[in-house]
């Protein structure tokens, strides 16, 4: 089968520049409530016309390989509309509350995006799930953020930067097992490796966070006060629901699947919300003017279900806290859910025409050194998260693409696994039709181009993979295997 030529293989992807141009400036920041969906689409049809054609590429080969695509992204579909129903159930129940409401009381204003990085941190150590910890956690930080008078935009990306570093040296994290394996680096060789690029880009990302947070001006007390007190009249602030979240992380500790903790998550939360906040679920589900002191079994049920699967509208009577604690539950989470399947069509398209290959054939081309190959690879995994929209596809596929090559220069494999991580890893987040992209920016109310200049460690750590690689610091080739 002839394979079409690194130039003609760009053609999809102008054509998918020229169309999302067109959308966003027709949506604006709706563009992803469906119009970037179908750009990916079009483009995936611009690629299968190509193969078809002026290639003779059966469609066959085109669909088996776009449905494999969609058969890798089938659990992360699970995952998000499991995180939709915990984001819901967890404000319903008057966890998060709680957690803002406590929060507010303990993180100082003057240090709260130093903290706030530190604790996504430390969570996703814990954990092994950036994805986890930003849809629990994540979600009573920006609340507290908020109400100290800062930025979301800031608030979100000291989360995620804690949230993502924490996930790459964590030795329960997916990726960072995905990443060591696909290049064939023992695990704790990896992670101990990649600290040489991860711990300065941390380091400089809470020093820049500190900072800015020392020169914070944050609002008089009394508005945090104001702030704590509408929470408080809503919802019934209790201890006791710290349970939901020490419970789930007892659950992550075991090593329990993240679909099973998720579930599990949102179920207890429900139980609480029907012990805690009947009056809440009870005025989801009638609203608040037709809610009733006397607590109704069905009208409860509706509610409960409403915050697993719908939006949620609470009236506090201060329009800030009420967008905050607002949710869409599992519908909240479709567009995400279409963006993937698009992508996924998309690479797929890409990977069945060889296209993807032979821009990659072009790319090895140029390169002499060890800095142009880390670099190479660097560029590879940003690219590969831009085409396929998912992080696990772009591992997988730039780790398979360079493996050959490092072997052949006779580096370690550990320089291919970290220089996967510095890229495919981390920067999916700040690309708005990447699944982690999406799934962040929906979690967190957040668009992606409004926290992606301040991911400061996303942002720093494939420079960082660059930078290193110029140095060559502990970076060694193998021997040469004597010829028999």
């Amino acid at each position: 089968m002839k394979r079409p030529s690194w130039w003609v293989s760009l053609i999809p992807f102008i054509v998918l520049v020229a169309v999302l141009v067109l959308v966003i400036k027709a949506f604006g920041a709706d563009a992803l409530e469906g119009g970037s969906q179908v750009a990916l689409m079009f483009a995936a049809g611009v690629t299968v016309a190509i193969s078809m054609v002026f290639y003779r590429i059966k469609w066959r080969t085109l669909e088996d390989a776009m449905v494999d695509n969609l058969k890798s992204v089938g659990t992360s579909v699970i995952i998000l509309l499991l995180i939709g129903a915990v984001a819901g159930s967890w404000m319903i129940s008057g966890v998060v509350p709680t957690l803002i409401y406590y929060g507010m009381k303990v993180i100082l204003p003057g240090i709260f995006l130093f903290a706030s990085c530190i604790i996504s941190a430390v969570i996703a150590v814990m954990t092994g799930s950036s994805w986890t910890t930003i849809a629990t956690i994540g979600v009573a930080l920006i609340g507290i953020g908020t109400a100290h008078g800062y930025d979301p935009g800031w608030t979100a990306g000291a989360i995620i930067s804690g949230a993502y570093f924490g996930d790459k040296v964590s030795p329960l994290s997916d990726t960072t097992v995905l990443a060591s394996s696909s290049a064939g680096t023992p695990l704790f060789t990896h992670i101990r490796f990649m600290m040489i690029t991860t711990v300065p880009s941390f380091l400089i990302s809470l020093v820049i966070f500190l900072v800015v947070s020392l020169f914070h001006q944050a609002p008089s007390s009394a508005e945090t006060v104001d702030f704590s007190m509408d929470l408080a009249s809503k919802f019934n602030i209790s201890p006791w629901l710290l349970l939901v979240p020490v419970l789930t992380g007892l659950l992550i500790v075991k090593k329990v699947p993240a679909i099973i903790t998720l579930f599990a998550a949102s179920v207890i939360a429900g139980v609480f919300a029907f012990i805690f906040q009947p009056q809440v679920i009870s005025e989801v589900a009638v609203g608040a003017e037709l809610a009733s002191a006397d607590f109704s079994f069905i009208d409860g049920f509706k509610g409960l279900m409403q915050s697993y699967y719908g939006s949620t509208s609470i009236v506090t009577g201060n329009p800030d806290v009420d967008s905050l604690i607002a949710t869409r539950g599992m519908t909240g989470m479709l567009n995400t859910v279409f963006l993937i399947i698009a992508a996924s069509t998309f690479g797929g398209s890409l990977v069945g025409s060889g296209m993807l290959q032979s821009l990659t054939d072009a790319l090895v081309g140029f390169v002499r050194r060890r800095v142009s190959m880390v670099a190479a690879t660097v560029g590879t995994g940003i690219f590969a998260n831009m085409i396929t929209g998912d992080q696990y596809l772009s591992i997988i596929l730039t780790s398979n693409l360079y493996k050959k090559l490092y072997k052949e220069r006779r580096y370690e494999s550990k320089l291919l696994s970290r220089s996967v991580e510095d890229s495919a890893t981390v920067v999916s987040v700040l690309i708005p039709w990447n699944s982690c992209g999406m799934t962040q920016a929906t979690v967190l109310k957040v668009s992606t181009m409004h926290y992606l200049p301040y991911c400061f460690f996303n942002l720093l750590s494939p420079l960082m993979s660059i930078l290193v690689a110029m140095i060559g610091y502990k970076i060694k080739r193998t021997e040469k295997v004597a010829k028999a």
